[in-house]
């Protein structure tokens, strides 16, 4: 990257983090379970509700006990759960006919990070009608507050239940692109470990190394605080001792239950102190080839620690020794080397693979341009790259043939 690139992407970044502690930040009000939800709408005195899922946690029955509690008080609820793994325009624009056609007040997210992020966009598209989805791309393109919004996590990974944040796909160019808006921070989460046991093992490990890279890359950042420092710290120990846990037994209540704390804990970190590369090179996979997020960022992780180096090296070696990974006396340069291969060897004891077979060479232009105009100047990553570099990162986890 040029060196007045590099100035300019440093400058904003600083301007940002100067600004942190007067931006509009806030964390939803926490609910320990899905039965409290129905109560919490007859106070507010809300009659009819939307509740935006997918088709596989509705198919598993996860949604029965909120559907069958909302019914007994009296609350109608309309269910759009055609949402996507990798959530488009489409879906969005559906889940907003469905709102405004059965007039409901308020949003409830059923599932996982996608369910969150077509929920939260729809809220945005009740409360601007003119405004495309495209054209919140970006930051604070929306600004305006949305219907009442309750988010339930039935994974341990996003942290969506509690950011600012939501990615969407344009499925007709095959671009994935975060809207980021303080009103799109969820009211309500709620934590019930219940609607997460017997989670599949894959999604257990995909999403829990998508927990993990949030908590990493917001650490490692040149945008943290002590809070965000704080809860990124809790959240990679709460990892390192419980993501095995509940990958082994998925119905580990208190495994499941500290995960679901990670995960939320991480959610805090980024939303605050924000991702960096990996994140931006998962969404291009993701909106090119649909590559699950979980999945991309698990996978890249370990390649971007490595070719930060030394910039992100005390850090991670902290990281280490708070987790309980290494002795308090042990070296920066064993310990961060330490918790690269606790990565490494987490994805391989879970069957995450080392390369992402999806990529194609002739594809690499398009998807590095994205994820650079993604991550520069925003993301305020140990060591800057352009295009080029990026590139280069997309060929060293590309699956190549004997």
């Amino acid at each position: 990257m040029k060196v007045s690139e590099k100035i300019f992407c440093r400058v904003f970044q600083g301007a940002f983090r100067a600004a942190l502690p007067v931006l509009p930040y806030r964390e939803p009000e926490i609910l320990q379970e899905v039965k409290m939800i129905p109560k919490l709408l007859q106070k507010k005195k809300i009659k009819r509700v939307l509740l935006v899922t997918d088709s596989g946690v509705r198919g598993l029955g996860l949604t029965n006990r909120l559907e069958l509690g909302l019914k007994e008080v009296g609350i109608r609820c309309a269910v759009y759960d055609k949402v996507v793994a990798n959530p488009t325009i489409h879906n969005i624009e559906e889940a907003r006919k469905l709102y405004l056609k059965s007039g409901a007040q308020a949003i409830i997210a059923f599932g996982g990070g996608s369910a969150m992020d077509c929920a939260k966009v729809t809220g945005a598209r009740v409360v601007k009608p003119r405004k495309p989805v495209y054209k919140m791309k970006g930051l604070l393109r929306i600004c305006k507050k949305l219907p009442l919004l309750i988010a339930v996590p039935t994974t341990a990974g996003t942290g969506s239940e509690t950011t600012l944040a939501a990615v969407i796909t344009d499925a007709g160019t095959k671009h994935k692109y975060p809207i980021n808006d303080f009103s799109l921070i969820p009211h309500y989460a709620v934590l019930d470990y219940h609607v997460t046991l017997g989670l599949p093992r894959h999604i257990t490990a995909t999403t829990g190394m998508d927990a993990l890279t949030h908590a990493v890359e917001a650490y490692i950042g040149r945008s943290t605080n002590r809070y965000t420092r704080k809860m990124a710290e809790d959240a990679v120990k709460l990892i390192y001792e419980n993501l095995k846990t509940a990958y082994d037994d998925g119905q580990d209540k208190k495994a499941r239950s500290n995960m679901l704390e990670a995960a939320y804990c991480a959610g805090v970190a980024f939303s605050r102190s924000y991702v960096g590369y990996v994140h931006a090179v998962a969404h291009s996979l993701g909106g090119q080839y649909g590559v699950p997020h979980g999945l991309a960022n698990a996978v890249l992780l370990p390649y971007f620690l490595e070719e930060y180096g030394t910039a992100c090296q005390k850090k991670l070696a902290k990281l280490a020794r708070f987790a309980g990974m290494v002795p308090k006396h042990t070296s920066d340069y064993r310990a961060a080397a330490y918790f690269i291969k606790w990565v490494k060897d987490m994805n391989t004891y879970m069957g995450i693979p080392d390369k992402i077979k999806e990529i194609r060479l002739a594809d690499i232009p398009v998807m590095s341009q994205h994820a650079a105009a993604e991550g520069n100047p925003l993301y305020p990553v140990p060591v800057l790259m352009d295009q080029g570099e990026l590139a280069e990162m997309y060929e060293r986890v590309m699956e190549r043939g004997e």
